[in-house]
């Protein structure tokens, strides 16, 4: 065997001593700690910044919600105090018929309300996109001024509006020989306020699906209308599948919204105390049980189970949205 040989056939010689045996050997993998130490320095900052809002959200939300289920679990009466109940007041709210006949009220306005303002909402918003309407932006600020307006000020204005004999469009369907009208009535209470709250929320969603529609690349469209697609087709068949998204999410906020309903019916109340009963919405329900009634602990136990209500159909309709596969 001559040297060139014997030089590959032996080991490789490491200067400076003996090869070390430990986490940094060769041939072995030292440990992530450095690293994972450096990701967790990294995400200080972003803490540090989001700290203020989870105080706002622990101050505001999670303290008076634990609150409320505590005073739920309480009964104060004027001779003896307060004391432990357990679960007596959810009993009560539950084999209540008012609070279920606004629960029922409740869902029928979201069922014909939320469809109705997201139609008409990308049917507006696809119109300005299109470019067909002219003066478009002086319209669509026309169609968000609504969503300015204090939903208070909005259910008084339409009160007045709506008026059985004083109120002009009363006038105007005798007018028309359709008689006299009372939006007021048990029959059209709840239509009444369906249209109130489509005039208030109609142009946010508009505002809101407008920019989804323009958010679209411009030369998927351009390739559409060279294919001959028609504007029809291209709203119904391109646009509107791409901002499926953003619809669903349109869907969720007003749901949610809708099944809070409060401020439109007990302004109209004071209008027409006959047809807005004590219960006409859940969220009625707990104000007249806390304020109007002084029990304080029933009504926050109505508040409990409406806020389960919500948590349950929201967690539903995320579950929903998961299986579709629009959550990976």
């Amino acid at each position: 065997m001559n040297q060139k040989t014997a030089n590959l056939a032996s080991p490789p010689r490491v200067s400076g001593g003996p090869v070390p045996d430990g986490p940094g050997a060769p041939g072995r993998v030292a440990p992530r700690r450095p690293a994972r130490r450096r990701a967790r320095g990294r995400q200080w900052p972003g803490a540090v910044f989001i700290s203020p809002q989870m105080l706002v959200l622990a101050l505001f939300m999670l303290v008076p919600t634990v609150y409320a289920v505590y005073e739920s679990l309480q009964t104060t009466r004027l001779v003896g105090g307060t004391h432990y109940s357990g679960l007596a007041n959810y009993g009560t709210v539950l084999h209540s018929p008012e609070f279920w006949d606004g629960v029922r009220r409740v869902l029928v306005f979201t069922v014909v309300q939320v469809p109705v303002t997201i139609a008409l909402a990308f049917f507006f918003a696809a119109l300005f996109d299109a470019g067909v309407v002219k003066y478009a932006r002086f319209f669509r600020t026309v169609f968000f001024m609504p969503f300015a307006v204090p939903g208070v000020v909005a259910a008084v204005m339409w009160s007045f509006l709506l008026l059985p004999d004083f109120g002009p469009y009363a006038k105007l369907m005798r007018a028309l020989g359709l008689g006299h009208v009372d939006f007021f009535s048990s029959k059209l209470i709840l239509p009444t306020i369906i249209l109130i709250v489509m005039w208030e929320w109609t142009g946010y969603n508009v505002t809101v699906l407008y920019t989804s529609l323009k958010s679209i690349p411009q030369h998927i469209t351009e390739a559409a209308v060279m294919d001959g697609a028609r504007l029809g087709t291209i709203i119904m068949r391109l646009k509107l599948p791409m901002v499926r998204p953003t619809i669903v999410m349109l869907c969720f906020l007003n749901t949610v919204g809708a099944l809070q309903l409060f401020t439109e019916p007990s302004i109209l109340a004071a209008f027409q105390p006959q047809a807005v009963s004590f219960g006409f919405t859940p969220s009625l329900y707990v104000y007249n049980t806390a304020v109007g009634t002084s029990d304080y602990n029933l009504g926050a136990a109505a508040a409990v189970v409406l806020a389960l209500i919500i948590g349950a159909l929201s967690l539903g309709a995320f579950a929903i949205r998961k299986r579709a596969g629009e959550f990976r």
